[in-house]
């Protein structure tokens, strides 16, 4: 069956297994089962470690890419300037909405602590006393780092990243070809960075069923309500950003509701197949052009530039993530933190455009839980079950793209109409 060679079905497969053997090594295996499954799950710990080891360096290498594409971007014109604008200004909105979003949804519906505990046991994870919150003092200090790789040697994701930021700026004021030289280095430590990603994804499914094993010898199937219940708040975190594009597009870009429903349920149709913003692309541009009236020459800049750079519900679906293992944990993140982690969203939601899903999940969700002082080993269990929230990141990125498109096209529309009205 064509299905089953999908990645992500193989993961979830590979989950459900792994936790089902574990509970029933746990009930009827006695002290034998348990240590041989204690045995396996160790190599479900290499695995994940194989997967450590790339975040800092694949964050560092593709933000520096990333902005420096942005910064490109930007130079080739007042539209594309605009485009990247509102292009952060949504990123930012869709940040802080998941955090007062998912903490209220969780407020009121929290995470079973007893299932929270067996999940934490299962995953091996640190104790709960790992986040520390520091002063505004500490805070503001260590924005820039004064040793950029001893950052990178303690995890120390937000100085990392502020630090790739100034990078990518730089590169591209560089005269003559060094830029575009040292940006050549940094796309191939990033490329090396995907291939060694890609070389432990193959072996995923392996991976985590071995550490399945262990969630169901310490959790058992309980654990599945836990991750039924991530499952329906990363979904609602972006379900809740593709209505906030719907509303954009209604009452900033100012275009009636049927019209904006008729030319979007096609391309939202290919969003839930492909579950692919690039796929899309083709689709927005014509119904763009042919049902909202967006100008030829506004849709082929403002689109493109934003499958490139933009992704709408990035931000949002990686912090629910992120604050929902801080709730696994009992664990309650400072002002300040939340807003180191909101700024790691905004860049790494740039800077991991374009990556597999796998690799982007990883890639985008780490650096943020880091940021929070958060443990990752619950990120290949979420991974897992990754399969439903990225059809609503995907629903929601497309309908982002073409309400910034028909937002920045009434905005260039209204000048030349009041100017013929004029003449």
């Amino acid at each position: 069956m064509k299905f089953l060679k999908s990645l992500s079905v193989q993961v979830l497969i590979a989950l459900a297994l792994g936790v089902a053997v574990g509970a029933a090594a746990a009930a009827y295996g006695g002290g034998s089962a348990t240590r041989v499954v204690e045995g396996v799950e160790a190599l479900g710990g290499l695995w994940l470690n194989a997967l450590r080891m790339t975040v800092v360096p694949l964050i560092f290498a593709v933000l520096v890419s990333g902005i420096a594409q942005v910064s490109d971007a930007a130079a080739t014109g007042r539209l594309a300037v605009r485009a990247v604008v509102w292009f952060v200004a949504l990123l930012l909105l869709s940040a802080v909405t998941s955090v007062l979003l998912v903490n209220g949804v969780l407020a009121a519906w929290p995470v079973s602590e007893a299932a929270s505990a067996a999940l934490r046991a299962g995953a091996q994870a640190p104790a709960a006393d790992i986040a520390t919150a520091p002063d505004f003092v500490a805070w503001v200090k260590s924005l820039a780092p004064s040793n950029p790789i001893k950052a990178a040697a303690e995890d120390a994701i937000l100085p990392v990243v502020v630090f790739a930021i100034f990078v990518g700026f730089a590169i591209t004021r560089l005269p003559g070809g060094k830029g575009r030289a040292l940006l050549d280095v940094f796309d191939a430590l990033g490329e090396a960075m995907i291939v060694i990603v890609r070389w432990v994804l193959v072996v995923a499914p392996l991976g985590v069923f071995a550490l399945g094993l262990g969630v169901g010898l310490r959790a058992g199937v309980g654990a599945a309500g836990v991750l039924g219940q991530y499952i329906i708040v990363a979904s609602m975190a972006g379900l809740v950003i593709a209505i906030v594009g719907y509303v954009l597009a209604i009452t900033v870009g100012r275009v009636p509701v049927g019209r904006w429903a008729q030319a979007t349920s096609p391309v939202l149709a290919a969003a839930f197949a492909t579950q692919s913003s690039l796929a899309c692309l083709p689709a927005m541009i014509e119904r763009s052009r042919d049902e909202l009236g967006v100008p030829e020459r506004i849709a082929n800049v403002v689109l493109p530039l934003a499958v490139a750079v933009f992704r709408f519900t990035s931000p949002a679906v990686n912090l629910a993530a992120c604050i929902f293992v801080a709730h696994v944990y009992g664990l309650q993140p400072s002002a300040l933190q939340y807003t180191g982690a909101v700024f790691v969203a905004l860049a790494v939601s740039v800077g991991s455009v374009g990556l597999p899903g796998q690799v982007s999940f990883i890639v985008s969700v780490a650096p943020i839980c880091i940021a929070l002082g958060l443990p990752i080993d619950l990120l290949p269990i979420l991974l897992a079950v990754e399969v439903a929230p990225d059809i609503f990141r995907t629903l929601g990125n497309v309908t982002g793209d073409m309400a910034v498109t028909a937002i920045l096209a009434k905005d260039e529309l209204e000048p030349d109409a009041a100017e013929a009205s004029q003449a």
